[in-house]
C-alpha cells in the first residue's frame, strides 16, 4: 500500500488562560493578522485565528482549570517564527520597548515568552546572526 502524502503544514494551536492577553501578544507585539475570531454556543470568545504565511496560529481558549506545561515535558517545545537576520536588533529593540524580555538566544534566534509561557522563537535559520 503507498502511504498518502503530507501537504505541508496547517495550522498550529496554542492553548491560552487569557486570550484578550495572547491577542495582545500575536496580533500587537507580534503584528500577525486576525483572520477570524471564534465565539462559543454561549457567545463567550473562544478562539482566535491569525495568519502565518499561508498557515493559521490557532489560539484557544483552555479550561479555568487545566494543567500548565513545563520547558521540560515531552512535547513541542516552541513556536518558532521566521525572520530575517538583518531584522533581528530591531525586533530586540521593539520587545525592550514593550517591556518584553528576551528569554535566551542562539546564533539563529531570539527566544521569548508570550503571556501563557510559551516559548516563542524568531529564527533566521540558516543564516546565522551577525554578532550575539
Amino acid at each position: 500500500m503507498t502511504r498518502p502524502a503530507i501537504l505541508g503544514t496547517s495550522h498550529v494551536a496554542v492553548v491560552t488562560r487569557d486570550l484578550h492577553a495572547s491577542e495582545r501578544f500575536y496580533v500587537g507585539v507580534l503584528g500577525l493578522p486576525v483572520l477570524v475570531r471564534y465565539e462559543d454556543d454561549g457567545g463567550k470568545h473562544r478562539s482566535t485565528w491569525v495568519g502565518l504565511d499561508g498557515v493559521f496560529l490557532a489560539l484557544e481558549r483552555a479550561s479555568a482549570d487545566g494543567p500548565q506545561r513545563d520547558d521540560a515535558a515531552p512535547g513541542l517545545h516552541c513556536l518558532a517564527l521566521r525572520i530575517r537576520a538583518s531584522d533581528r536588533n530591531a525586533w530586540r529593540a521593539h520587545f525592550a520597548a514593550v517591556g518584553l524580555a528576551v528569554e535566551r538566544e542562539s546564533k539563529f534566534s531570539v527566544y521569548v515568552r508570550d503571556p501563557d509561557g510559551v516559548l516563542v522563537g524568531l529564527s533566521h535559520y540558516p543564516e546565522e546572526s551577525p554578532a550575539i
